[in-house]
């Protein structure tokens, strides 16, 4: 795994448009080098406002958009459309604005889809999806993630059992410890099939989370700090955020 370069920006907004930017580059070299991208978005603040920035970017027509396959890091198993899901605000944020193809964006079925209110067979689901464009799991592109003020990643929150997997690639989540409760999520082995792992986030009460995860302390503590691409891992930070990182 490959180990973390930090790059701090002065606040959220310049953050979001430069790694907008850096996210355009990072697709259309994908696609120079393999022919198609890959992408695992994410929700939050930060995640969403980074795609409204790739909405805006003049060179976003850079990236053939009718060859990136969109996937989600986690989602909060919620009814198809509910304004708390991460598909519905990503679609709202950029992917309702680009030309996607439609058979390229793999969501995560919802909790009124077609297995019902079980979050079990919607994880055991995207597995599958995972699995028919790699191995056991696509080596992806680039892997957007944001980072909770506890530490976690995805919905791998510390001490649960998600952070504790080591064979599946995606899980359910339950008695998540914010809103709402139940979730699909990626685990760390799935993310650290990732070429890229970007970690994104600001605030003050970033602060300790990211400081602790950044000076080796255990993923089952601070999940974030078990999320490392193959080739890069980038923390993303505002000044806030990186204020006790040690320089």
């Amino acid at each position: 795994m490959s180990r973390p370069q930090v790059v701090v920006h002065a606040n959220q907004e310049l953050l979001a448009a430069a790694a907008a930017a850096r996210l355009v580059t990072a697709l259309v070299d994908a696609q120079s080098a393999r022919g198609s991208a890959s992408l695992v978005l994410t929700g939050g603040r930060t995640g969403n406002a980074v795609l409204e920035q790739v909405r805006q970017l003049a060179a976003r027509d850079a990236v053939d958009w009718g060859r990136v396959d969109m996937y989600w890091g986690d989602e909060r198993f919620l009814p198809a459309g509910h304004p708390d899901r991460n598909e519905t605000q990503a679609r709202a944020a950029l992917l309702d604005h680009i030309p996607v193809e439609a058979a390229r964006v793999h969501a995560v079925e919802p909790s009124d889809g077609r297995f019902g209110d079980d979050p079990d067979a919607a994880a055991a689901a995207y597995a599958e999806v995972l699995a028919k464009a790699g191995a056991a799991v696509p080596a992806f592109d680039v892997c957007l993630l944001g980072v909770g003020e506890e530490g976690h990643t995805a919905s791998i929150f510390p001490d649960s059992p998600a952070v504790h997997e080591t064979e599946r690639t995606v899980v359910a989540v339950r008695d998540c410890p914010k809103p709402p409760p139940t979730r699909v999520s990626l685990t760390l082995p799935a993310i650290r099939a990732a070429r890229e792992v970007w970690l994104m986030t600001t605030g003050e009460a970033k602060a300790d989370p990211v400081a602790q995860a950044l000076t080796g302390v255990s993923e089952v503590d601070i999940p974030a700090a078990g999320a490392r691409g193959a080739e890069r891992t980038l923390w993303l930070l505002d000044r806030t955020a990186a204020a006790r990182v040690p320089a």
